[in-house]
């Protein structure tokens, strides 16, 4: 009762395409891709640097701050 049916989605599917019409579906489906393959980019970019010279912890033996 819970899951939705294939004649479910076809229903929902041709609502869609009356009230948006197939052009406009079409644009929300590409902004749509863009969008997660930019987040899934931005997450690979974050996970692939490596950490800077001025982020590594400073060895105390020449650490002159007091």
């Amino acid at each position: 009762m819970g899951a939705m049916s294939l004649w479910h989605w076809g229903i929902l599917l041709l609502v869609a395409i009356l009230v948006f019409g197939t052009g406009k579906l079409k644009n929300i489906g590409k902004d749509a891709g863009s969008a997660i393959r930019g987040f899934k980019e931005g997450l690979n970019d974050s996970t692939e640097q490596t950490p800077k010279d001025e982020h590594k912890l400073a060895d105390p033996a020449t650490d002159h701050r007091s």
